[in-house]
């Protein structure tokens, strides 16, 4: 066998050698040999173990590495670390998942180190990461062996803001003594953000840090760290500076974002592993700093139908269903005031995105609403009622209806877009004959109860909205016909343990799967299937943001799987007994 394809330096692991080094073992050996502060080692090759264990010839060959370490650098400690095929890429960092060994310094426990880690592969969580990310359980592993560095600070480096995703800032996380603190979630480290260009430390979080991990006789321990040290900033302003340069200098290097774990010892960095970022957001737009009215509008407000359009709003609704929004509206409000040219003839207007309701009344108009309020709220309240039952509502369904039995996959783009712009109007007609009309008649009457029961109410008996506890409303309703599915599954043991171990995602993907899963009878899968389907048909359109970018629970229900299986596995509250609690 030859040796080489067993073990090679970080010097000598050339490019199309790297690969079979893992991640991080070829990472580390592309960074040492483009003169970046890499500590010295070797890669020990899959092809080094047969049957879980070191061949002769490969432990042989490690030991001469050691031995050239050693005559290199003097007495020094070792690193063992992991590096699988598929660690460390582009879609799966497997950080924490893998053994680390440090500070181990004699051949006998450099050997119990390699095997360690190599078996590492086999570990529960190492296999439930891996099926996670859709990626095979059985790894190829190779093992890095690495002087290790004593370190007095560590931590970790994100070239690209891990938060809100912005590309020119930097994240610095930084704690006293080895690194294997801050990985462990041991220490609350400090954070810095920083702005690659100039270097500039945008924001300082400086921690109280209570722990640092440092080397024992072998291996590592927790310490306290001194109260000198545990308030005070691990990084200067311009140690965060260089450490962001060096980082750049990687990113180009690699052509993505990186994830970088440092050390720092003697007043020089050294970087003891390099990775993609695999969770990087796509990047914020930057904060406004002008907030701006169209022109022609001098107030705007966040009340009304507006309080439904919470977020910024996405570009097809700020097109598309903004324009069906002030239709509607204006309509409404032209039945109210009899008159045209009262109200701002954009009643919903943007500022940055943001949806404001446009109050911006002229004088003369004002002085009309005043003058002719009697008979506006004539008009608004008589036949509030009929408005909602015989008009709003009947008309909403009957244009929901008239485009549910479309084939929506055969039409063209036309249709589609007058299905939207309809559905869209009839929306809002409906939500103006309810608020218009009903919701404020049902607001005076409460209103008028809670002041009568006031004058009456004795000082121990319960305040007014205890009268509506325990209200079948419709979120109590949907609530309970989940619990009802829930109890039905139980009835199917095989069918209740697949359920309640199939991710949510995956579930919601299988609903129209008409083949069961292996196991299920087909029966019983396609009677939960129809089950769940009735549900969402009948629960599964509530909204709590009008923008119809956002999907319903009925184009997203994962969220109602989640609360399905709460409830299958017991850990849910029966919506029956807590209703009945609340009568009580």
């Amino acid at each position: 066998m030859n040796l080489t394809k067993m073990t090679l330096s970080f010097k000598d692991l050339a490019g199309e050698q790297q690969a079979f080094a893992g991640g991080k073992g070829g990472s580390l050996a592309k960074l040492y040999q483009a003169n970046f502060p890499v500590p010295d080692g070797f890669a020990i090759l899959p092809a080094a173990f047969v049957d879980d264990a070191l061949t002769p010839e490969a432990w042989s060959h490690i030991r001469s590495h050691l031995n050239r370490l050693r005559n290199t650098y003097g007495p020094i400690t070792f690193a063992v670390r992991s590096s699988a095929m598929s660690e460390d890429s582009a879609h799966a960092s497997f950080a924490g998942e893998f053994e680390t060994v440090l500070n181990v310094k004699a051949d006998d426990e450099i050997y119990e180190a390699i095997h360690r880690v190599y078996n590492s592969r086999l570990n529960e969580r190492v296999k439930a990461y891996s099926l996670a990310k859709g990626l095979d359980i059985a790894h190829d592993i190779a093992v890095i062996v690495q002087q290790l560095v004593l370190a007095e600070s560590s931590g970790v480096l994100f070239t690209a803001n891990p938060i809100n995703g912005q590309r020119d800032q930097a994240m610095i996380s930084a704690s006293w003594g080895l690194g294997e603190a801050i990985v462990s979630g041991l220490v609350n480290p400090d954070t810095l953000v920083v702005d690659k260009m100039t270097g500039r430390v945008l924001n300082r979080d400086t921690a109280d840090k209570l722990v640092m991990t440092v080397c024992g006789r072998i291996g590592t321990e927790e310490e306290a760290v001194p109260d000198k040290l545990r308030r005070r900033p691990v990084l200067s302003d311009q140690e965060a500076a260089e450490l962001v340069r060096l980082g750049q200098r990687i990113e180009s290097l690699f052509g993505t974002p990186m994830d970088i774990e440092w050390t720092r010892a003697n007043k020089q960095f050294a970087i003891v592993q390099a990775r993609p970022i695999t969770t990087l957001p796509e990047a914020e737009p930057p904060t406004p700093i002008e907030w701006k009215l169209p022109k022609g509008a001098y107030v705007g407000m966040r009340n009304n139908i507006v309080e439904l359009m919470a977020d910024p709003l996405t570009p097809l609704f700020g097109t598309l269903g903004l324009s069906s929004v002030n239709k509607s509206m204006g309509n409404l409000l032209m039945t109210f005031f009899d008159k045209p040219g009262i109200m701002p003839e954009e009643l919903i207007i943007t500022v940055n995105e943001y949806a404001y309701y446009n109050g911006s009344i002229k004088p003369w108009p004002m002085f009309k609403i005043i003058l002719n309020s009697v008979g506006i709220l004539k008009r608004m309240f008589r036949g509030a009622v009929e408005r909602w039952t015989e008009f709003g509502r009947p008309a909403y369904v009957a244009t929901i209806k008239r485009w549910q039995v479309q084939k929506w996959r055969q039409l063209p783009a036309t249709e589609i877009l007058k299905a939207t712009r309809e559905l869209s109007e009839a929306t809002i007609d409906a939500y103006g004959a309810l608020v218009s009309g009903v919701i404020p008649a049902a607001w005076m009457s409460e209103g008028l109860f809670t002041l009568a029961y006031k004058l009456i109410k004795k000082g121990e008996d319960p305040s007014a909205p205890t009268f509506l506890m325990g209200f079948d409303s419709l979120p109590i309703r949907a609530e309970k016909s989940l619990y009802d599915l829930a109890e039905w599954v139980r009835l199917y043991p095989v069918l209740a343990t697949y359920l309640n171990g199939t991710p949510s995602a995956r579930l919601a993907e299988e609903l129209g799967n008409e083949q069961p899963p292996p196991g299920i009878e087909t029966k019983n899968w396609r009677e939960w299937q129809n089950r769940f389907q009735m549900h969402l048909q009948k629960y599964g359109h509530t909204i709590y943001n009008l923008d119809f970018a956002n999907p319903v629970p009925a184009d997203d229900p994962s969220p109602l799987l989640d609360t399905m299986k709460l409830f299958l596995s017991g850990q849910g509250v029966n919506p029956y007994s807590r209703q009945k609690t609340a009568i009580l």
